[in-house]
Order: structure tokens, then C-alpha cells, then sequence
């Protein structure tokens, strides 16, 4: 279902026609906190599988990468942000029955290690000594089309890709070279195999696999 949202002029609040909710605004303050519950409707049709997702975010509604951060980390949507800095931090996913390691969670395209009857309720962070993400986004839809996440962890370095295959992963040749050399030059000079890639009418898997070196590169300048 495609449609614009509409403004509410009395409450500031944005109502749309492409998801089921509303944003809300505020002129006069900052939004600092935000909280929602839920009740997740189960999924028929046809199909042999489906998904349902709820989020509740500050970051705007414009943006989806802010706004729907809980739906991307539950399905794994390819090309989505978060779960680059998810892998790439080694974060731990805390659900309502478990807590699972970032290298534990991430199964494939849609697929994580989630039940079917957990639910995500917390991500905690370990703080890096440094770190930066870099994308190339896909002109469309701004997901990355290839996204690079390079982090100086307490464990060594971690480089975790998004956009480039069928769900995040981590970059271990890039990594090996790194931790001997952290440069620009050593990320870049590394060969990353594209058989494994996405292949499509945005970019074929040689070229993504060309941007992942390019962009760690980027993502060790900016950490600099």
C-alpha cells in the first residue's frame, strides 16, 4: 500500500497511508523520549511465510533508517543500517527469554536466530576505541547498496558489510589486514571474492564487491 502522509494541523501528528501509525512532531520542544505498545497482528495468506514488525523511535519518520531501526535488526533487510554497527561492535541482543551474541544472530536473508516466540527487547553496545560506518547508498531508496562498518574493538578490529550480500556479514580479509596495518591503504588493497554477492539491475556483484574495499578505506580515514 503506497500513499502520502497527512498532517493533523490541531496535533502536530502525521497520519499515513504506507504503515499503519503516526509520527508526532513538536514546534516548541525536543522530543527526548518515546515509548509504545503493541499488538502485533498474526500473518496469513497464501504465502508459506510472513512477517509482522512494530517500532516506536525518535529519529524522524522521513528517515528509515531512524524510524524503522526495530524492524530492520528483527527481518535483516539486506541493505539496512544497524545491524552493520550490530555486527560490527559484536553487540548482544537481549530478547524476552535469551541474550544472543551479534556473530550469533545474523542467519541470512530475513533469518536470524530470533524464535518464534522471542521478541528483541534491548541491544546493548560495547563502547569501541574507535569506529565509523561508511555507505554507498542505493539513489532510490538511500539503503546501502554497500554499507562498511570498521571498528578498533578491545577484541581487535571488526568490519561488518551491509547491502553487499544477502544479509550482513563480516569482512574477515579486510579484517586480517587491518588488525596488521590499520591504514587506508591496507583496507583498500585487499580483494574481496564477489561470488557470494548480490548481482541485480543496481550494481552487479564485482562492482559491490570493488565498493567494500573502497568504502573501509573510508570508514578507517573517518576514524582517524
Amino acid at each position: 500500500v503506497c500513499g502520502e502522509a497527512r498532517r493533523s494541523p490541531e496535533s502536530h501528528a502525521v497520519h499515513s497511508a504506507n504503515w499503519s501509525g503516526y509520527a508526532v512532531t513538536s514546534k516548541r520542544r525536543r522530543i527526548t523520549a518515546v515509548s509504545g505498545s503493541f499488538v502485533v497482528p498474526k500473518v496469513s495468506g497464501t504465502f508459506t511465510f510472513g512477517y509482522a514488525a512494530t517500532w516506536s523511535g525518535i529519529g524522524g519518520y522521513r528517515i528509515a533508517a531512524n524510524s524503522q531501526n526495530a524492524f530492520f535488526l528483527g527481518v535483516v533487510t539486506k541493505g539496512a543500517d544497524y545491524p552493520a554497527a550490530v555486527l560490527g561492535l559484536n553487540a548482544t541482543v537481549h530478547t524476552n527469554k535469551r541474550k544472543i551474541a551479534a556473530d550469533d544472530f545474523f542467519k541470512g536473508m530475513y533469518e536470524t536466530a530470533l524464535g518464534a516466540d522471542e521478541i528483541i527487547t534491548a541491544v546493548s553496545f560495547p563502547v569501541p576505541k574507535k569506529a565509523a560506518y561508511v555507505k554507498f547508498p542505493q539513489p532510490a531508496s538511500r539503503f546501502a547498496l554497500v554499507g562498511v562498518f570498521v571498528a578498533q574493538t578491545a577484541g581487535g578490529v571488526r568490519v561488518a558489510v551491509t547491502g553487499a550480500a544477502s544479509h550482513v556479514h563480516r569482512a574477515k580479509a579486510i579484517e586480517d589486514a587491518l588488525a596488521k596495518n590499520l591504514t587506508v591503504d591496507a583496507a583498500k588493497a585487499v580483494k574481496v571474492a564477489a561470488d557470494r554477492l548480490n548481482n541485480d539491475l543496481h550494481g552487479s556483484a564485482e562492482y559491490r564487491a570493488h565498493l567494500v574495499s573502497v568504502l573501509a578505506g573510508r570508514a578507517v580515514a573517518a576514524m582517524s
